[in-house]
């Protein structure tokens, strides 16, 4: 398990199985439909890469793995490792906290003028609620859904149909409605909310609970 771990990450981070190096092997075993693994090799050394080739790639794979990854395991000391493990848990999660902060439930916060605050754990599993508004004794509940582009957009409306029953069971026991805040990724990286109408819709219902 611990070798193929090795090859495999050197393997990708060499790029040594990618297209240029391998053929498109997806689309060419495809062309080949071989009945059995003998008929796709075959057809592999034949019509894609020749079996020097790839000798010739598992070879330099050796060298990636023996000279390159071990001169820099090589630099890599006790208190590199420290350091990092103290980086990951503490600086790292730090950061991508306070940019979660700045981006989607912060942008609201400031839009809404009202404090937004990370649901309970029972309540993302009973409720698929990710953040909530507290108005007097009532609560509004809020989902983030990241959105890999404008074309994922109508997957997430889908969840939102099969989550409806939760979030109806929030409503009758908190008094306000859970909204759906869809996030997209622009250019540069930040995070903005592609649904901007919900923003009027959290705010009709913040004054219908207000009243």
């Amino acid at each position: 398990m611990a070798k193929e771990w090795v090859l495999n990450s050197a393997t990708n981070r060499f790029q040594l199985n990618f297209k240029r190096n391998v053929g498109a092997v997806s689309e060419e075993i495809r062309k080949c439909s071989p009945k059995d693994i003998k008929e796709w090799e075959d057809y592999y050394f034949s019509n894609v890469r020749s079996r020097e080739h790839i000798e010739e790639l598992g070879k330099k794979l050796y060298i990636k793995i023996t000279e390159v990854i071990t001169a820099e395991v090589d630099q890599i000391s006790e208190s590199d490792c420290i350091q990092y493990m103290f980086d990951l848990v503490i600086n790292r999660t730090y950061d991508g906290y306070t940019t979660e902060i700045k981006t989607i439930y912060g942008q609201l916060e400031n839009i809404l003028n009202q404090k937004i605050e990370p649901a309970p754990d029972q309540w993302d599993r009973l409720y698929n609620v990710d953040f909530y508004i507290k108005i007097g004794n009532q609560y509004i509940g809020l989902q983030v859904k990241p959105a890999s582009g404008v074309s994922h957009i109508p997957q997430i409306f889908k969840e939102k149909t099969l989550q409806q029953k939760t979030h109806k069971k929030f409503t009758d026991k908190f008094g306000g409605k859970v909204f759906y805040v869809i996030s997209v990724k622009k250019e540069g990286g930040k995070k903005t909310i592609q649904n901007t109408e919900v923003i009027e819709e959290i705010q009709e219902e913040i004054r219908r609970l207000q009243n």
